[in-house]
């Protein structure tokens, strides 16, 4: 744990006290997602570490950043710079953190929207981003948070659902990336669903 200690102490002088203090909520919580599906911990709490890195970074950085290391941007992204920042999240995390597994990278590059066929790291990290214990926003937490220990694709379907929702809701611009997403799991819960029945 000797690295998650150094990335820790780099991490914290790089980003606001309110991002850092969400930042541990999900290094913790994907730790404990981890613990519950044999998962590795060391690399669940690393992603949880890192995956907000870029966060603080201006929009234009962002752009940049993901540009000049050939990180494919949509127009979406370009319109609502935001959503990159878990793309440029994995960028600083292999250039500043020297991290280099490669599914810590693709799950840090994934944990707003999700991508379909997650692995098990993608989904732990996309789901302990949401129901870390500072979360209280969004509807369906305490439901999210049980499922969250009994099948992580069934709650990764869930979020996707209910983020989906809201946003359209709040007419919102959607990344069309949560939508192909949800997509894909909704269609895997059906087809498991044929077969039981």
């Amino acid at each position: 744990m000797h690295e998650i200690e150094k990335y820790r102490k780099k991490l914290k002088r790089h980003i606001e006290k309110d991002r850092y203090r969400h930042t541990l909520g999900v290094m913790y919580t994907a730790a404990s997602l981890a613990m519950a599906y044999g998962y590795d911990i060391k690399k669940a709490m690393t992603a949880g570490l890192l995956h907000d890195c870029a966060k603080s970074m201006p929009h234009e950085k962002k752009i940049e950043l993901c540009e000049k290391h050939h990180v494919p941007i949509t127009d979406i992204e370009y319109e609502n710079p935001f959503l990159l920042h878990a793309k440029a999240g994995a960028v600083i995390a292999r250039k500043k953190y020297d991290i280099e597994d490669e599914e810590i990278l693709h799950a840090i590059a994934v944990h707003t929207t999700g991508v379909p066929a997650m692995s098990t790291l993608d989904m732990i990290l996309f789901i302990a981003d949401y129901i870390e214990p500072g979360r209280d926003k969004a509807q369906n937490l305490p439901q999210i948070r049980q499922m969250a220990f009994q099948s992580l694709e069934h709650t990764v379907e869930k979020i996707l659902y209910d983020t989906l929702h809201y946003l359209n809701e709040k007419s919102g611009r959607i990344d069309p990336a949560t939508e192909l997403t949800y997509e894909y799991y909704k269609n895997r819960r059906n087809i498991a669903n044929e077969h039981n029945e």
